[in-house]
């Protein structure tokens, strides 16, 4: 590639973007494209660079020893076209773009879902692109420019700011199971009870930490359901299906209705707050800072 034609940066982008989503079809989503049109691209950067990239299945994309090379230099190459961007947010009347994130499903419904209507009031320059998963994902491999987390869960290299108090640890049930099934007094009854079992992101199943510190106990208990969502988890354990282990703040309303109750209220665990983070090797992303900003004060931090 002698000289840098008008072309070939778009093209670049194509690839880097077939990179992170792992295959064309995603890909031509994300840049809001056709199939056809990204297959094209490809094949054009392909035949100016004269090597090939990519290796091609029905399903997938994977990189060749060139296209691996290539990504790596283009990472630091868009990643710096970026933050230059980034940089001329400050100059604007208010700030504006696109914000990546990537979100579990109980922070988006206990973080997000209640500062949308006063973000965009205040902000609606900004357009928030949010995946909402469980999974733990790399947010600089997949493009993300920030992510929200439990805080003991970030990435040493990332920078994390705190958006909650830490997080108070519940097992609740309702009050016609307790009926049918007695109520627990001490941790090891719970190996008689039904256990909801909940499993995380990387599918493991999560154990149920009682207590704090030098007393903290961790039980799986035996149960008939494991699911991977606090509110299929919250339904069951309300149908009297079994007991459930989730945050407080996830069963606030249950509990003041009284639909659940909590059990063994001596054995609570508070646990790491959530927290927002983004690479250290990057200027702070646009709309992050107010994002941030807006969370944590209706959070009342």
């Amino acid at each position: 590639m002698s000289r840098f034609a008008r072309s070939d940066l778009a093209d670049l982008n194509v690839f880097l973007t077939i990179v992170r989503c792992g295959g064309f079809r995603q890909a031509a989503v994300d840049l809001g494209l056709t199939t056809s049109a990204v297959s094209h691209a490809m094949r054009r950067l392909e035949s100016r660079v004269g090597v090939r990239l990519l290796h091609r299945t029905s399903r997938s994309a994977a990189l060749t020893a060139a296209g691996q090379d290539l990504a790596q230099a283009l990472r630091l190459g868009f990643d710096a076209i970026h933050d230059g961007l980034s940089a001329l947010a400050g100059h604007r009347t208010g700030p504006s773009g696109r914000l990546r994130l990537n979100v579990p499903r109980d922070a988006a419904r206990l973080l997000l879902a209640p500062i949308w209507e006063d973000f965009f009031a205040r902000f609606p320059l900004i357009h928030l692109d949010i995946a909402v998963e469980d999974r733990l994902v790399d947010i600089v491999e997949e493009g993300f420019d920030a992510g929200i987390r439990f805080m003991e869960r970030v990435p040493k290299d990332m920078i994390a700011v705190p958006l909650t108090e830490p997080l108070r640890w519940v097992i609740a049930a309702s009050p016609g199971y307790l009926e049918r099934h007695g109520r627990p007094v001490k941790p090891q009854d719970l190996h008689d009870h039904r256990c909801i079992q909940m499993r995380i992101g990387d599918h493991s199943t999560y154990p149920w930490e009682l207590g704090n510190g030098d007393s903290m106990l961790r039980i799986e208990g035996p149960g008939p359901l494991r699911v991977n969502d606090t509110d299929t988890a919250v339904d069951a354990a309300k149908r009297g299906i079994g007991l459930v282990y989730c945050l407080e703040r996830c069963i606030e309303t249950e509990l003041g209705a009284g639909v659940l109750e909590i059990v063994l209220p001596e054995w609570t665990s508070m646990g790491a707050p959530y927290a927002i983070y983004y690479s250290s090797r990057r200027h702070l992303p646009p709309g992050l800072r107010e994002l941030t900003r807006v969370i944590r004060e209706t959070q009342k931090l």
